[in-house]
């Protein structure tokens, strides 16, 4: 198994063809998140050109702190987003290294599905992919944004 640290997003209104400022006002909160990863049956399903779901989709599979709104926390995209396994940094990185900005990534989506409220989007994740072990006590922040711990067991 493998973790990855992620911004998610909460979706707070039914949004569809979105524009990017429509996208912005649709992203109600904000947390820190871990996308747990079967790397194991992962690589074996795309050597058969299977779907990953099974791989990405399980119980524990998606751990995520507590939200901070989004009226009450404004991104500047300078907050560090970190994972520590064991007590060992294992991701660290600005946000503002993202690819795509939240709402950039909301409005790309809308595109594409609809998105309702209480969906989720996890947002990519920093270098530093690794594995975890039965035992591993994983630490994950974004700074002004929140934090949790949680050990594999």
């Amino acid at each position: 198994m493998h973790h990855e640290v992620e911004l998610v997003l909460l979706i707070g209104e039914d949004l569809s063809n979105a524009d990017e400022h429509e996208s912005e006002k649709a992203i109600a909160g904000y947390a820190v998140g871990l996308d747990m990863t079967l790397r194991d049956i992962q690589n074996e399903l795309k050597k058969k050109g299977h779907p990953w779901t099974i791989a990405k989709c399980f119980d524990t599979s998606a751990v995520l702190s507590d939200f901070v709104l989004s009226k009450d926390y404004k991104f500047k995209l300078e907050e560090v987003i970190s994972l520590s396994v064991n007590g060992e940094i294992r991701q660290k990185e600005k946000l503002k290294l993202m690819i795509f900005s939240p709402s950039q990534l909301v409005q790309y989506i809308s595109t594409i599905m609809k998105l309702e409220r209480g969906d989720l989007i996890f947002t990519g994740t920093p270098a530093g992919v690794g594995k975890v072990n039965k035992g591993d006590t994983l630490h994950a922040e974004i700074q002004g944004v929140g934090e949790l711990f949680c050990k594999v067991e």
